[in-house]
């Protein structure tokens, strides 16, 4: 029976049971043409209604406004395979509308699972808009919920996406904690070998060779292939194979890394997940542009089909990643204006909160700048990156960072900055001067 007729036979029998008429139950807030509505299953009432009828009824609201759920959520699944299909095209503010009218729905509603589904949705689609910060808040508050309310969310699942914002945000060392925490009890629990484990390993992957930990990064993406040769799913053994290439390629093994990118490239051909292709596509072009001799050509072809699928289907960060990569490629044949173009064109899609892109692409731009011979405008943009890549915990970039600032100052003739980045960029990489120490104990001492 459906839910609407269940819910009308049951008023009905409630109100005979009582000896009311349809006019005494409808009393002064409803007809007693609505009340006859409403018993023939052809009106659906709001839960206030309801919650008056069970009141006059003698009986507990939840045996009315049950019968209105089963509907409702089938209702509220059809809105979230739209909202989803939003997300698969890269339509991302059309996605968060519709993930939040489910969220108050479902909300209102008192179906927390439904809720919880559309606050995952919410969370996607402010990180496809570059809206970090609330989508990192977004996914910690849905690892608070309860594993009952969380439904259907995966808890790894979210883990990674969070992890990935905090990466994008330049919060490294969060985000690893983040991940090794759940990496622990998967381990415990002996399932690390499995689609959303290699996942994970993978995300840790990044972020460890993000904050320049290559050795531990180079361990673990060893660890994520080994696990994948078991398993059946390709975007898994994508991921793998992805951050495996990203550890050679800051290695510099750039070689290596372009196999393994290709490798990771050949898996996700074989989905329909036009996105990952892109941006798997960019990250080659970005191993191409630093193999020697460089491939240039090459690398901007891939970088042009990218653009032109990420138009359409991907975010303004994905974009970025395009334009700073295609400024690179302008490097290094000598057009530095289409250079400076294009990283200008990757930095306005980023915004503020993509702290680690934003300094890699202020770097391509100092470069171009610095090439260009206008040294004013490439030391600016050299120390804001150097000091943007120190706060987000990236020591091992933030110290070629200032170790190019050295060489820019060095190239003006400001001798006496130019040792002092180089100081700076010395510390990062974990160098204290002996003679700095003995100040110390001295005046210690004193």
């Amino acid at each position: 029976m459906p839910a609407v007729k269940q819910l009308g036979s049951r008023i009905r029998e409630l109100r005979r049971r009582l000896g009311l008429s349809q006019g005494e139950l409808a009393g002064e807030e409803l007809s007693p043409s609505y009340v006859s509505l409403l018993e023939a299953g052809k009106r659906t009432p709001s839960e206030d209604v309801l919650r008056g009828l069970a009141e006059k009824l003698n009986c507990e609201p939840e045996y009315l406004l049950e019968c209105l759920r089963d509907d409702l959520g089938a209702d509220l699944e059809l809105e979230l395979k739209f909202a989803e299909l939003s997300i698969f095209s890269g339509q991302s503010q059309a996605a968060l509308d519709a993930f939040e009218t489910v969220a108050k729905r479902a909300a209102e509603a008192g179906l927390p699972r439904y809720d919880a589904l559309a606050q995952w949705g919410v969370a996607r689609a402010l990180e496809g808009l570059g809206r970090l910060e609330e989508a990192a808040r977004k996914y910690e508050a849905l690892l608070r919920l309860r594993p009952a309310d969380r439904g259907k969310v995966s808890s790894l699942a979210v883990v990674v996406a969070l992890c990935r914002c905090l990466r994008e945000l330049g919060d490294l060392d969060r985000g690893i904690e983040a991940a090794e925490k759940a990496l622990a009890e998967l381990r415990e629990l002996k399932i690390t070998s499995t689609t959303e484990g290699v996942e994970l390993v993978s995300t840790l992957v990044g972020l460890y060779a993000e904050r320049g930990d290559l050795h531990t990064a180079e361990y673990l993406a060893q660890e994520a292939i080994e696990q994948v040769r078991g398993l059946d799913d390709r975007r898994a053994v994508g991921a793998a194979y992805w951050n495996a290439g990203l550890v050679a390629h800051r290695n510099g093994h750039h070689g290596e890394a372009a196999v393994l990118v290709e490798r990771a490239l050949a898996m996700y051909a074989e989905g329909d997940d036009a996105r990952a292709i892109a941006r798997l596509q960019t990250a080659y072009a970005s191993v191409l542009l630093s193999v020697v001799p460089p491939r240039p050509d090459t690398a901007r072809q891939l970088l042009d089909q990218a653009r032109t699928a990420l138009e359409d289907i991907g975010g303004a960060v994905d974009l970025a990643y395009v334009f700073t990569n295609l400024a690179n490629a302008a490097l290094q044949v000598g057009d530095y204006d289409a250079a400076i173009a294009h990283a200008a064109s990757g930095l306005e899609r980023l915004g503020a909160e993509h702290r680690l892109q934003t300094a890699r692409t202020l770097l391509v731009m100092a470069a171009a700048y610095f090439r260009r011979g206008d040294l004013g405008e490439a030391k600016r943009r050299q120390e804001t990156a150097a000091i943007r890549l120190e706060a987000s915990g990236a020591n091992r970039q933030s110290a070629f960072a200032w170790a190019e600032l050295a060489e820019s100052l060095g190239a003006t003739g400001d001798t006496e900055r130019a040792l002092w980045a180089y100081r700076q960029s010395l510390m990062r990489l974990g160098h204290r001067s002996t003679l700095d120490s003995d100040r110390a104990v001295e005046r210690a001492e004193g």
